[in-house]
């Protein structure tokens, strides 16, 4: 039997698609392994958001062709975002690959990998505007924890993205598959479930012909028992107050909101061509933070955007600091081709960016170590994610904080004693950073 391995780069709208992969391989009879040095075929899931992502899809492809040199690899196939985007580059200048598979065929990928294994080099690229959506999946997170992607693609145009290029307009699945899955999901012990889009808070408007996405989140709790559903990536504009409610009054609904803004600046929010100026966004956070006692707010913001002034970037500085956000990421502006801002004047010196990232994610830890001080004394319910070894100490997250992005909660209890995907009481005695330590709750 042919040992395949997975390397799944770039967002959680990805890793699903991985996912979705890893189940047509399994029964397609291929038998799948984590350990990437054991596989005979090497798949790498690509990203290609921003140039940092587009290198490090490069790099992971180059280092799969050194294990050609000395390991058991003999085949290289690529899928996902860079592909898509830039089929005819990899397969130019990137031989190694013997296979592309763009995120419109998915279903195609084991035979791409039987093809490889006959010598032929193989491509597919369906059409991403009437692909499935959804599907059969193999987890690759915690058993406790997954993703579940509700829509794909965007509608929302920003100057900066190239995401409506790859992967089409937004699309939602229907309330019934979405459901039918998350049962699935609870059935073999997910514990956590985190909704997932380009754009979730635009879910349900092409379908319905409204934003659905409280209703979406009342019908998962009326149909399942999973004790933690989140949302993730909802935009300022499209946050109803429909969705406010049924996050205030649900207890399942964890009281944590992902709120992209990018910036505050309404200069460079116009250029971004994003939806909604610093007056919305302003006033959905105030919204939030009174009608939801306790809510936990993340954000991202964008440093560097063509234009950008030094009075931007005190302006959002400023805000940071006032908002108040729990959760916060950054990065630095990337020009990426066949995308409106790509041709903007006045881009900023990279030096630049990077010095205001710096500065923006300093202003960020002083808000945090606030946030997390006053934490100490506190007791949370914690999900259990494992045990870590080395420090001797378990390690989890309360519901404010996300997987893979946010920080974790580490708690001392007599090894052995606690499973992960567990809830536990945990009393805060410590915080460091982005991260509180604390002990069980007997």
């Amino acid at each position: 039997m042919t040992k395949v391995s997975f390397i799944s780069l770039g967002c959680s709208k990805n890793l699903v698609d991985t996912e979705v992969m890893l189940h047509h391989l399994h029964r397609a009879g291929f038998e799948v392994t984590f350990e990437v040095e054991e596989a005979e075929i090497v798949i790498i899931n690509t990203c290609g958001f921003i140039e940092s992502a587009k290198q490090e899809s490069i790099d992971n492809i180059l280092d799969a062709a050194e294990l050609k040199k000395w390991g058991k690899c003999k085949h290289i196939i690529a899928t996902g975002c860079l592909v898509e985007r830039y089929r005819e580059d990899v397969m130019r200048e990137l031989p190694e690959v013997e296979a592309m598979v763009g995120v419109g065929s998915l279903e195609d990928i084991a035979e791409a990998c039987r093809a490889v294994l006959r010598g032929e080099r193989y491509t597919s690229f369906g059409d991403k505007e009437r692909s499935k959506l959804g599907g059969g999946r193999v987890l690759t997170t915690e058993p406790h924890t997954a993703y579940l992607k509700i829509g794909e693609g965007c509608d929302n145009r920003c100057t900066y993205c190239a995401i409506p290029l790859i992967r089409g307009g937004f699309r939602s699945r229907t309330v019934e598959d979405i459901v039918a899955e998350a049962k699935q999901l609870e059935a073999t012990g997910v514990v956590e479930l985190n909704l997932i889009a380009q754009d979730t808070s635009r879910y349900g408007l092409d379908i319905y012909g409204e934003y659905s996405l409280a209703r979406l989140v009342r019908e998962i709790t009326k149909e399942t028992s999973i004790p933690w559903i989140r949302l993730l990536y909802c935009y300022p504009d499209k946050i109803t107050d429909e969705l406010i409610d049924e996050m205030r009054d649900n207890p399942r609904l964890v009281k944590y909101m992902d709120i992209p803004i990018q910036h505050i600046s309404d200069s460079v929010l116009e250029r971004m061509n994003r939806h909604g100026g610093k007056a919305l966004i302003k006033s959905v956070v105030k919204k939030l933070r009174e009608r939801i006692p306790g809510v936990t707010l993340r954000t991202t913001a964008m440093v560097g955007f063509p234009g950008e002034t030094e009075e931007d970037f005190v302006e959002l500085c400023e805000f940071i600091k006032e908002a108040g956000f729990e959760r916060f990421g950054a990065f630095t502006y990337s020009a990426e081709e066949d995308t409106p801002a790509a041709l903007m004047e006045d881009q900023i010196d990279e030096q630049l960016k990077q010095d205001r990232y710096d500065i923006l994610m300093q202003t960020q830890l002083t808000v945090v170590e606030e946030k997390t001080a006053s934490m100490i004394g506190k007791e949370l319910t914690v999900l259990c994610d494992g045990w870590d070894s080395v420090a001797e100490i378990y390690y989890g997250r309360s519901e404010a904080d996300a997987p893979d992005v946010d920080g974790k909660v580490y708690f001392y209890a007599p090894k052995g004693s606690v499973l992960p995907g567990s809830f536990v009481r945990v009393h805060i005695d410590e915080a460091e950073d982005y991260d509180l330590i604390g002990s069980i709750i007997d």
